[in-house]
């Protein structure tokens, strides 16, 4: 794998002001905020092809190499991805953390009353899509969405710093709220309710969801717009393999 490496850019952000990037496979250049500067933004990827081989011909075992390249690389929460739903045939998309891999599904972690919540309860089908910068990388999943065994979500619940366990029971997540100043009431008086229980339990509204993928593809950014894709698409029970056209 090949990295630009022309040391640190000292670009422009959209005010104006000088910012630093650091070392990575796409570099842009310096612009102010404005339609004609925006359609000259371009990066240059240098890096890896991607093709159909026996090495990847298995989805997961790919995902799981890229993921643990991105785990090494100077990913920001390489674990990170956007999720999609569908309300009143409008998507809707949100960041969210991969906190799973198992039995084929991806899993992640959530308020079941959320509006994505809700949003999945009406449409049990997502994309998930994941991008990895420095690598010049990204993956876009397809699947049907579940909630995971109670016993799971417990599991995971009892990991979770003490902070975070608190913040899920208290954030009235999506719900609207005066200010800052009421989040943070909330969370004192369920802090000051569990402070002598050493074990907080999981809330009911509150726990897992996994995705169970038909559809995964694979980016690859390459020099000229060339860039690799590569689609498995399931079909009976099997994985089908195309190079698709960047």
């Amino acid at each position: 794998m090949e990295f630009l490496k022309n040391g640190k850019l000292a670009p422009q952000n959209f005010s104006g002001q000088k910012v630093s990037m650091t070392k990575g496979a796409v570099h842009f250049k310096s612009v102010f905020m404005n339609n004609d500067n925006l359609q000259k933004l371009r990066g240059i990827y240098q890096n890896e092809a991607l093709d159909i081989t026996s090495e990847t011909s298995e989805p997961f075992v790919l995902f799981n190499k890229w993921f643990n390249e991105a785990l090494a690389s100077e990913c920001l929460e390489p674990n990170a991805f956007v999720l999609s739903t569908i309300k009143n045939n409008r998507p809707r998309s949100r960041v969210v953390l991969l906190k799973g891999v198992e039995n084929g599904d991806f899993i992640f972690y959530t308020n079941y009353d959320s509006d994505k919540g809700h949003e999945i309860d009406n449409t049990s089908f997502v994309s998930m899509n994941f991008w990895w910068a420095p690598l010049a990388r990204q993956v876009r999943i397809e699947g049907k969405i579940k909630k995971v065994a109670e016993s799971v979500s417990d599991d995971y619940f009892k990991k979770r710093p003490r902070g975070s366990q608190l913040g899920a029971i208290a954030s009235p997540q999506s719900k609207i709220v005066k200010d800052r100043k009421e989040l943070e009431e909330i969370f004192e008086k369920v802090s000051k309710k569990f402070e002598h229980e050493e074990n907080i339990p999981r809330p009911k509204n509150w726990g897992g969801f996994a995705i169970t993928p038909d559809y995964m593809e694979f980016w690859q950014g390459r020099a000229n717009r060339l860039h690799d894709r590569v689609a498995f698409i399931q079909v009976n029970g099997e994985w089908k393999t195309n190079r698709l056209a960047p």
